[in-house]
């Protein structure tokens, strides 16, 4: 009888057993059959994200010319590594190369053509007439907003040029600075009227001498009219300039004197020569666009890129300025962000504020 109920009570010890065993099977099953799930749509996401295609169409600076291509390049590249697009660029040798680079793009299906640059603006709007369910996107130009289809990514580089202008009107020892041009456009003189109110700001006795190389790829112009700079008296140059800007920095570290450089921080190039970079995150606004892409965000129109939102700033680098350099330059960063210092973005309110001081508006 003891043998008959010790049995009995086994029996149901390893029902028991086998109902908690099998409880516990059902919540790991459906633990991985949830995780599974979840993985299914992780994956869905990443392969509806890398089913995008994105090309990047360079001006004649090419994709490394240690400035705006090259930043637009490597936001691209973070972009590619975030969210797992495809992308591909093409540089180009001439401005005839602009409309046929583009278009290959176009014949290949990309999802999103960005052309860097406004030299661009007029094959960029060919195209997207012509194709208008293809989405495009232009750089330092905001001509083709009026189609729905192009992004127009704008900048205000007059803040940060503004920053460094100041920089150089507290620094320099000769009251002498220059500035070269990379090109004469609406666009390209913000860096100047930015520039020279900056400098002037901070030093009403500087001269600044101004210089257009009309060349986005020529390093030997740059390093010719720095050369001219230096001996008329200059001690500091600042390029927006592109390519031709590498000439500016590599004869000022050859003069001896200091250089500003653009678009990214350039410091790197010759660190006891550039003592800041007027900084535009051209790779902000590329990595921003293809996230509004892949997100289905992007829209047509103008986007603005400024000092409140991380669209220009001066260079984080600042081993070559002063401390007391640093402290006021910070100071006058605050007034641009709260708006209690605006600084001109065309030629009527430039000479309206500082005469005609700014001569690269009449070449």
């Amino acid at each position: 009888m003891k043998k008959k109920l010790l049995a009995l009570l086994l029996s149901a010890a390893m029902v028991v057993s086998l109902t908690a065993c099998g409880g516990t099977t059902d919540s790991a099953n459906n633990d991985a059959a949830a995780t599974e799930e979840a993985a299914g749509e992780e994956a869905a996401d990443t392969a509806s994200a890398s089913s995008f295609k994105i090309g990047l169409v360079t001006d004649t600076g090419g994709v490394e010319d240690q400035s705006f291509n090259q930043s637009a390049w490597e936001g691209l590249q973070r972009a590619r590594d975030e969210f797992g697009v495809e992308i591909n660029y093409l540089s180009s040798a001439a401005d005839s190369d602009y409309g046929p680079n583009i278009e290959t793009f176009v014949d290949e299906e990309y999802d999103l053509i960005i052309s860097v640059g406004f030299l661009l603006a007029d094959a960029t709007r060919a195209a997207a007439e012509a194709n208008p369910d293809v989405n495009f996107a232009i750089v330092d130009d905001s001509s083709c907003a009026d189609l729905p289809n192009v992004t127009c990514l704008t900048f205000k580089q007059e803040q940060a040029s503004y920053l460094v202008g100041y920089v150089a009107g507290l620094m320099t020892e000769k009251d002498n600075i220059g500035f070269v041009l990379g090109m004469a456009s609406d666009v390209m003189h913000l860096f100047g009227y930015g520039y020279c109110a900056g400098a002037l700001d901070a030093n009403s006795n500087v001269t600044i001498q101004q210089g257009n190389a009309n060349n986005f790829g020529d390093p030997a112009m740059g390093t010719t009219l720095t050369t001219n700079f230096v001996t008329n008296g200059a001690d500091i140059v600042f390029h927006a300039a592109g390519a031709t800007g590498t000439g500016v920095i590599s004869e000022a570290q050859a003069k001896g004197i200091k250089a500003i450089g653009v678009d990214s921080d350039q410091s790197y190039l010759a660190p006891d020569t550039v003592i800041t970079s007027a900084m535009k995150r051209v790779d902000n606004s590329v990595y921003a666009t293809v996230k509004d892409l892949v997100e289905g965000n992007l829209t047509g129109g103008i986007k603005v890129f400024d000092i409140t939102n991380g669209g220009v700033d001066i260079a984080p680098t600042t081993d070559l300025l002063p401390a007391e350099v640093l402290t006021e330059v910070e100071a006058v960063k605050e007034k641009l962000i709260s708006g209690e210092i605006t600084v001109p973005s065309d030629k009527a309110s430039f000479e309206a504020a500082y005469g005609d001081v700014y001569v690269l508006d009449n070449e």
